[in-house]
Parts: C-alpha cells; sequence; structure tokens
C-alpha cells in the first residue's frame, strides 16, 4: 500500500507512458507502472486523460525585490502556476546575498514562509569579498548571479569585466553555475540619454533604448571569460536569437555555456508596448515580431536550454508613471510560466510536451545541481508532480493570481490546457485554491562536485 497513487498520462524523459499509474511514498516516486499492473494507495488520484507532469522549476525568480512579495506570495503563485521549485534571485530590497551569514538568515526566511521548495543563488560585492565565493557554495547556493549593467549600485551593481574574471576562475573552483545578466552598461547609459526625452511620448523607447548589440556584446565577454577561467556560465534572459549562436560556437570550442530565454519574449515584442505601456518594461526590453518567430525556432531546434519567468511582481505604483523610463522593470511571471508555455508552445505545435519538460523541470534541475532530487518522474525522486489537462481551456485573469502584484502581461488571454492539480513531495498544494501551507517548503541544496 502506497501513499498515494495517481493514474494519468506520465510524462518521462523520454516517452509519454499512457494510462500510468505513479506510486509515491515517503515523498519520493516508488514505481511508475502500466496500466496493467494492479496498484493501490491510501490516496487514489484519477487523472485518466491528463498529463502527469514533473514540478516546473522556475529558475529566475525575484521574490524581495518589492518587499510585498516575499516567499509565501510567490510560493502560491508557484504553487498554482505547478512550480514545485523556484531558484530564487540574490538581489533583494534590503540589500544583496553576498556573504555567507545573509544567505543563511534568508535560508532559514524560506523555511519558515515558503509553500514550495526553494533553491537559493548568492552573489558576489561590487568589490572584493571573493573570499566568501566558497563559503556561500559550501552553505548549498545552487550557483552565482553577476550583473553587468548597473540597476542599482548597492542592491543590483555592475561588476566590472575585471572583477567578473577574477571571480568565474574562483566560481569555477566551487563547481557552481554562474548566471549573468548580460548588457554592455556603457552603451545602454548613452542610449538613456539619447533617448530621455521620449519617455514621456512612446513607451517602445525603452526597447530602443537597450539595442540588441549591447546585450550580444556582454554575452560574448561572459563567454570569453568562460572560455579562458572553465567556468559554468549561463546568460540569463537572452532575447537576441544571435546569442544562441554565439552559444553553439562557444560550445564546440569546450567552453561550458547555456542560455535561457523567458516566456514573455516568446509571446509580446516591442509593438506590445503601445498596449502595455510599463507593464512589458523589462530588462532586456521586449523585441521585435521576428525575433520572437526566431526565438520559437530556436526552442523547437533544442538551441534554448532552458525557459524562466524573470519573475518580478512589482506592484501597479511601480508602473504607472507617464515617463516610460521612470518605471520599474519587470513583470510578475512564475504563476504564468508552464501554463503559456503549454499554450502557446504545446498546444499550438510548436514544441512538444517532452520539450516542455526538457525545458522547464529537467535542464533546470541539470544546470543548478537539483537533478539528485528534482526535475523528471523516475523512482527515487522527490514526488514533485503537476496534473494538467490539455483539454480544457479558460480567459486569465489578473484578480485571480496569487502575486502580490496585482496584474499580468496575459490577462484577457485564451490558454489552452489547465493545472488541475499541485503535489510537492507527495502533497498536495493546489486543487481548488491553494492548500499548501507556508513552512512546508524546504531549501534544496545543490550538489555540483
Amino acid at each position: 500500500m502506497y501513499d498515494l497513487v495517481i493514474k494519468g498520462n506520465a510524462v518521462l524523459p523520454d516517452q509519454v507512458l499512457y494510462d500510468a499509474v505513479l506510486a509515491v511514498t515517503n515523498g519520493k516516486i516508488a514505481g511508475v507502472f502500466s496500466k496493467d499492473e494492479t496498484v493501490t494507495g491510501k490516496e487514489m488520484v484519477d487523472a485518466t486523460g491528463q498529463y502527469i507532469l514533473p514540478g516546473a522549476i522556475d529558475a529566475h525568480v525575484h521574490c524581495y525585490s518589492s518587499l510585498a512579495e516575499g516567499f509565501t506570495k510567490a510560493s502560491q503563485a508557484a504553487a498554482a502556476g505547478g512550480v514545485t521549485t523556484i531558484i530564487e534571485m540574490p538581489y533583494d530590497a534590503s540589500g544583496m546575498i553576498c556573504t555567507e551569514e545573509a544567505f543563511y538568515e534568508k535560508l532559514n526566511r524560506l523555511q519558515n514562509q515558503s509553500i514550495v521548495d526553494v533553491a537559493l543563488l548568492a552573489t558576489i560585492k561590487k568589490e572584493g569579498g571573493l573570499d566568501e565565493i566558497p563559503r556561500l557554495a559550501k552553505a548549498g547556493a545552487c550557483g552565482f548571479k553577476v550583473s553587468m549593467f548597473n540597476t542599482d549600485p548597492v542592491r543590483f551593481p555592475r561588476i566590472d569585466d575585471g572583477h567578473l574574471f577574477e571571480a568565474f576562475s574562483i566560481i569555477a573552483e566551487t563547481g557552481c553555475p554562474v548566471g549573468v545578466h548580460a548588457e554592455v552598461d556603457e552603451i545602454v547609459r548613452r542610449n538613456l540619454i539619447r533617448f530621455r526625452d521620449m519617455g514621456a511620448k512612446d513607451p517602445r523607447v525603452h526597447c530602443w533604448s537597450r539595442p540588441k548589440v549591447a546585450e550580444s556584446a556582454a554575452a560574448l565577454t561572459v563567454m570569453e571569460l568562460a572560455y579562458w577561467t572553465g567556468v559554468k556560465a549561463h546568460l540569463y534572459h537572452t532575447t537576441v536569437p544571435r546569442i544562441f549562436e554565439f552559444v553553439e560556437y562557444y560550445r564546440s570550442q569546450g567552453a561550458r555555456i547555456t542560455a535561457e530565454t523567458c516566456t514573455h519574449y516568446l509571446t509580446l515584442h516591442e509593438e506590445d508596448m503601445l498596449r502595455l505601456h510599463a507593464k512589458g518594461k523589462i530588462n532586456p526590453p521586449l523585441r521585435s515580431a521576428e525575433d520572437v518567430k526566431q526565438l520559437w525556432s530556436l526552442v523547437a531546434h533544442g538551441s534554448v536550454d532552458i525557459i524562466t519567468s524573470d519573475h518580478a511582481p512589482w506592484t501597479m505604483d511601480k508602473k504607472s508613471h507617464e515617463d516610460i523610463f521612470q518605471n520599474a522593470s519587470g513583470a510578475p511571471g512564475v504563476e504564468t510560466l508552464l501554463p503559456i508555455l503549454f499554450s502557446e508552445g504545446v498546444a499550438k505545435g510548436r514544441i512538444t510536451i517532452l520539450d516542455l519538460v526538457r525545458l522547464l523541470s529537467e535542464k533546470p534541475a541539470s544546470i543548478f545541481g537539483l537533478d539528485y532530487c528534482k526535475g523528471k518522474i523516475a523512482e527515487g525522486m522527490d514526488a514533485d508532480l503537476v496534473i494538467l489537462d490539455p483539454n480544457q481551456s479558460y480567459i486569465l485573469q489578473e484578480e485571480n493570481l496569487h502575486s502580490s502584484a496585482g496584474w499580468s502581461p496575459y490577462h484577457g488571454w485564451r490558454v489552452k490546457g489547465k493545472i488541475s492539480s499541485t503535489f510537492l513531495r507527495g502533497r498536495q498544494i493546489f486543487g481548488e485554491g491553494i492548500l499548501g501551507f507556508p513552512g512546508y517548503g524546504r531549501f534544496v541544496p545543490a550538489k555540483h562536485l
């Protein structure tokens, strides 16, 4: 007698096992059986005709950029969206997570407040502090995040190339990846001055002020540094199709490079700024409709490693200024990551259901050292499971979402496929509403070496 048995179409790493039976004991997957085998459990869930997916891992979440959010609100949104593990960014409104002391304080906070499991990224100071890197890796950080653009000189500073080179060399010894916000600061700064008088006239000027070359040139620097230091480098929120071609080249040279794009770069383009205004203000910016088309092609061909939300849940008071440049950058997205990618990708035939679980579960777990317990449906793995009905559709209403932001760029969209249930370590945390509770979520330490 197992603790939990779910019947449905299980999406495994290499196949969809139709009419499968999943058995769960002590929070772990105890077996995956064919429909012909008799399996019983204390709790039986019949999801016949629905997909059973491994829980999604959103590898790009900002829980504390806005203090109105925090772990509890973000994790409620995650649970409702089929995300069972979030990888949390180290740039909080209260300061950077760049010391062992700050890391453990945040770790303790998540274990009291989160509904889903959480892995933590760390970062480095603008100058010095590199002796903290081995300590943070030993504490279980799943990687390091740095920025080449000066978003905020205290909370989210630019790290210059010389400091990056030194940091990359030390991070390489830990086995951790280092992810980079890649934009050339000087190019963007000059363009912000050039376009600043247009900020109240046309919201698309935000996109024009951050040209593709600012991103591609920075990405090349990251990859060249990775080549010489041997570090595992990850490119966050990549918008320029050309960059993925560079990634392939550097991989052929032996560099260890991965790259992601985000849901909004696959579904929105710069002309949508006229409709969304500051709700579409994101860094890097939305690109052209042709770029969107090319990104989908790259996703379909396996050139994109993962897809993330870059969840940045600013409340509307931060998104309501007439001058586009005076608004915060970012959008909420952890709750819509899986539903939108299924609806716009799988349901429309752009990608397969196997592609979806690779992009949202398997590869994020592998890149960030969580694949010993997360990322796929297999015996011995955490029973993080999502039941998705591909035949249901609904109109996404922002007032029904769980983030503190209270809005979504996808408000009013028809979404094909609906999440019925989310299970974390064998316990249902979402069904008819949020069923999980703060403190059920655990810290997931990374294992890289």
